[in-house]
């Protein structure tokens, strides 16, 4: 690996965030510009453009393989073959995580230690610990939207997004931003519109929002009266989001949720359910009609959420990574940061858990390593991508998703 990254500084420009393996540390994070162009770590970490396809192309096999319906099992072992991952092995209920390794706001452990911890503190379910199963371990291979899935329960279908954006600010910019040297029209637009989204912001909103809904889930044994309850929760609040057509993925989401028609989840009482949070970072170009100017530098227009309701309409997002803008570039298509239902107020002391890339201990990447990293260390950016949606979804209240202190595993 050390020697790869000598070569690969020469030769491969593009940052590679589900394949995070360096995070600035808060202070580092708190002096960087917004909007300011991360270095690569691709060329940090030794990740060649094959191991970025590879990431790439595993995460759209996850997409496919995570569908309801989908079979599991020999499916997720035969996407192993070409791309060198590797199911971690059962870690033992009774063995606590060793501690985790702090460095500036984020944390790092392996992933077999990741399994300890999770299955001390993430597993329990109407209060019992539960050994991480083969399934489980194999969703969680797949690196940062491992770490989701293990906890969301289905792959995620990121339906129900919020993101912030400042329509002043971007038009401003763009009446009074002087092009950096060498910056063309199409570069200079999707840097001020990156720069224009704020995730402080749309991560609070999609918490207003979380909390609107669990406060409708109290006491509603129904669908019916869950939605009743939203409705009068919204215009208590006089939120926007009380305008969305009754067809609206706002309406639908939980209904449309698998572990609340499961018996041993919901059971189709929404009273048994809860709204949670996790992030997706990825890029806005991803348009295959769309000029290729937009799909190397951003589309200003692509993913902004309704000024109103701050919901983004996620349905064209295919997963597809940034265009290289020169010959060497690469980029990998997306990053997930884990969340849950932490009651920690200040947004900058939020603990983000994620991944730095599948877990493929004996391939050219290494072995996957499991992150918690405060707020701004999450949502600081990379190269790779210009939007960050803050996601809403339904698990049962009986998962334990909110990191509580043990002696082991917390920095």
């Amino acid at each position: 690996m050390h020697k790869r990254s000598r070569f690969l500084a020469l030769t491969v420009v593009g940052a590679v965030v589900c394949t995070v393996g360096f995070m600035p540390s808060v202070s580092q994070a708190a002096g960087t510009v917004e909007g300011e162009k991360r270095g690569s770590l691709a060329e940090e970490h030794g990740l060649t453009a094959d191991d970025v396809r590879r990431i790439n192309a595993l995460n759209e096999k996850a997409l496919t393989l995570g569908r309801p319906g989908k079979p599991s099992g020999e499916s997720f072992r035969a996407s192993s073959a070409a791309s060198g991952r590797v199911t971690p092995p059962a870690e033992p209920l009774d063995r606590m995580p060793d501690a985790y390794r702090p460095y500036g706001g984020r944390a790092t452990t392996d992933v077999s230690n990741y399994i300890r911890k999770w299955q001390q503190v993430y597993s329990h379910r109407e209060g019992q610990a539960r050994q991480m199963t083969e399934e489980q371990r194999e969703q969680l291979s797949y690196g940062c939207v491992g770490v989701t899935w293990v906890n969301s329960g289905p792959y995620p279908t990121n339906k129900l997004a919020f993101a912030s954006f400042d329509e002043n600010k971007y038009q401003n910019a763009l009446e009074n931003t002087t092009p950096r040297p060498g910056e063309t029209r199409a570069e200079l637009e999707g840097r001020i519109a990156k720069e224009s989204f704020d995730e402080g912001k749309g991560f609070k909103r999609a918490r207003d929002v979380a909390s609107i809904m669990n406060k409708a889930l109290e006491n509603a044994h129904d669908e019916g009266t869950y939605l009743n309850n939203l409705k009068a929760e919204l215009t208590r609040n006089n939120d926007a989001l009380r305008n969305e057509d009754a067809r609206s993925n706002f309406y639908s989401a939980l209904r449309n949720t698998p572990s609340f028609k499961n018996r041993d989840g919901g059971n189709y009482d929404p009273s048994r359910m809860k709204a949670v949070i996790y992030s997706k970072h990825f890029w806005s170009g991803q348009d295959p009609r769309s000029s290729s100017s937009k799909r190397k530098y951003g589309d200003p227009e692509a993913f902004r959420p309704n000024q109103s309701t701050g919901l983004v309409d996620m349905s064209k997002d295919r997963n597809t990574s940034r265009s290289p803008g020169s010959p060497g570039e690469s980029y990998v298509n997306f990053d997930y940061g884990w969340f849950g239902d932490q009651e920690e107020e200040d947004h900058n002391q939020t603990v983000w858990t994620h991944a730095n890339h599948y877990h493929s201990p004996n391939g050219g990447m290494g072995p996957m390593k499991v992150y918690e990293s405060k707020f701004r260390n999450w949502s600081a950016g990379y190269a790779d991508f210009d939007r960050g949606t803050y996601m809403i979804a339904f698990i049962p209240k009986s998962w334990n998703t909110a990191p509580a202190k043990v002696t082991q595993g917390w920095s």
